[in-house]
This record gives structure tokens, C-alpha cells and sequence, in this order.
């Protein structure tokens, strides 16, 4: 009988012990196994097409019937028609935050149908750009530096024979990109570029008497200006947190508090502020300063030095 119960009570210690054991190997299987599983390819889609049509999910939709399992991000399909420059702003704007091997897909295209070239580039921290060669890529190439292009030609990495002068977004960019997702050499899409065309974006001019520069954009839907000032040329005129800088926009006067954020002024008045891209900016706490004063985009701007 006491043999009996020896018996038992080992068994019994024996289980307490292997259980445990047995869950960590359960464990540790499963966390090899999602250690060794492959990333899902991703690409990071941008137009000009807007939302009101079917074009963005026909490109969607050929993506995926060559790389089922592809994830696919959007950065917006609301670039200002036709806007290059734009497009190029918000592609330089996001490409920081995405790791390499990430396939930047981008049609803002009002060259289709022409000569222009659709080109892969490869960028120096090995991130993707599948786009028009039309200077979309000149801010990303003046920071990250390019390891090099080539032009989209070979037919297997296009939708086939069929390519419209009109779509290309459906018909060439979106299936290189996809196969680009799917890992296949990207050399293979045709031969190489070696010079891309470059965009030649106005820049701010510092002198004596200011800073004279340009709004080049609305951070919508708030209506606030986007300017090409940036904020440490700004700072050194001499203007301090809290103090009022009259400023000279498309010809008119306007006087701002140089503040931190929005709230630091009541609602409905204006700010001058540094912007999250370190940009100054201008905008009316939660309203719209494009509207309320029928600001668009160009427009020149002036800041003059303390005490001008």
C-alpha cells in the first residue's frame, strides 16, 4: 500500500513538472515559427484619382490578382490634380516612417501616353518607387539618395499587351509594383535609367530685410497655409515666442502671435506657428484661413526681420 502511494505521488510530480515543460515548448515552437515567417509584402499607394470613381480599386484589384497575400497602405488618392509637386511633398513626407523594402506606388501622371518614361528607382535605404519619371522623386532623391532606375518595358511586368495611352496606373504601375511585392528582380523590368527627371521647387530667400518665400500648400481639410519658409531660417529674424509678426501675403498685411499651437490663441483667430514638417505656417484656430481670407495656393509670402 505505502509502495502504492510512493507510486502515485511521483507520478502526480512528475506531471506538475512535464506540463509546464511542455507548454514552453509549445511556446517557444510558436514563437520560431512566427520568427520565421515571412513579412507580407507592402505597398504604399498614392494618386491624384480622387474617391469618386472606380479607378483606385481597378489598381487594387490587379495588384492582388498577382500578389494575393500583398498588404496594401495608402498615403491619399486627393493630390491636387496634376500637382507634381504635391505628390512629391507627401511622398518625401512619408517615406521615413516605412522600412526598407517597402514599394512606393505613385500615379500623379498628367505626362500619360507620352514619352515620359515609367520607371522603378531604388532608393539608398533600399525602399521602392514605382512612378512616372516626372520629378515626383526629386525631395526623396535629394535625402535618401538613389542607388539607381530603370525603365518599365519588359510586357511580363505589365497587364499585357493591351496598355492603354490613358491608364497606366492600372495598366504599368500597378502590376510592376506588384510584382516587385511578389520579390522578383526588379532589374528585369527594363533597361536602366541613368538620369531622372528633377522637379526645380521655389525656395525661400533669406537676406537683410527677411525672408521672402511661398505658400505651397493647404494642410487640408483645415484650410491652414503651408509655407516653404523653414522654421530655423525663421527663428533667426529675430521673433520670439509670443511676440506679433507682421507678415506680407500675396500683397496683403496680416499681423500674427508667433505661438506653439492652435489653442494658444482664442478660436477663430490667427497664428503664425512651426509646423510638424518644421515649415512656418499660418492658420485660424479651428477655422479655415484659406476660406476666411480666399488664399490659394502659389501665393508669395514676406516676412520681414525684427525691427524692419
Amino acid at each position: 500500500m505505502q509502495s502504492l502511494r510512493s507510486r502515485s505521488w511521483i507520478a502526480l510530480l512528475i506531471f506538475f513538472i512535464a506540463v509546464p515543460l511542455i507548454g514552453c515548448g509549445r511556446l517557444a515552437r510558436h514563437e520560431d515559427a512566427k520568427a520565421s515567417k515571412p513579412a507580407r509584402p507592402t505597398i504604399v499607394f498614392m494618386t491624384d484619382f480622387g474617391t469618386a470613381n472606380d479607378a483606385v480599386a481597378i489598381c487594387r484589384a490587379v495588384i492582388i490578382g498577382i500578389v494575393p497575400d500583398v498588404r496594401i497602405m495608402d498615403i491619399t488618392h486627393q493630390v491636387t490634380p496634376f500637382s507634381i509637386e504635391e505628390g512629391a511633398r507627401f511622398l518625401a513626407g512619408v517615406t521615413p516612417y516605412y522600412p526598407p523594402g517597402t514599394v512606393f506606388l505613385v500615379v500623379v501622371d498628367p505626362g500619360v501616353g507620352t514619352s515620359r518614361k515609367a520607371v522603378i528607382v531604388k532608393s539608398k535605404k533600399g525602399q521602392f518607387f514605382v512612378l512616372p519619371d516626372n520629378g515626383l522623386m526629386t525631395p526623396v532623391a535629394d535625402r535618401d539618395d538613389i542607388e539607381g532606375a530603370h525603365e518599365i518595358t519588359n510586357p511580363a511586368w505589365m497587364i499585357g499587351d493591351k496598355v492603354s495611352s490613358t491608364f497606366h496606373g492600372r495598366d504599368i504601375f500597378s502590376p510592376a509594383a506588384a510584382h516587385l511585392a511578389a520579390g522578383e528582380d526588379w532589374t528585369q523590368a527594363g533597361p536602366e535609367v541613368k538620369e531622372l527627371v528633377r522637379l526645380n521647387p521655389d525656395v525661400a530667400t533669406v537676406d537683410q530685410k527677411g525672408i521672402t518665400g511661398k505658400v505651397i500648400g493647404l494642410d487640408d481639410p483645415f484650410g491652414s497655409l503651408i509655407t516653404n519658409i523653414q522654421g530655423e531660417d525663421f527663428k533667426k529674424l529675430g521673433y520670439i515666442l509670443g511676440q506679433r509678426v507682421t507678415v506680407t501675403i500675396d500683397k496683403k498685411p496680416f499681423t500674427f502671435p508667433y505661438v506653439k499651437t492652435f489653442m494658444d490663441v482664442p478660436i477663430g483667430q490667427p497664428l503664425l506657428y512651426i509646423d510638424s514638417r518644421g515649415r512656418v505656417g499660418f492658420a485660424l484656430n479651428e477655422r479655415d484661413f484659406s476660406k476666411a481670407y480666399k488664399i490659394s495656393p502659389p501665393v508669395p509670402v514676406l516676412i520681414p526681420r525684427k525691427g524692419e
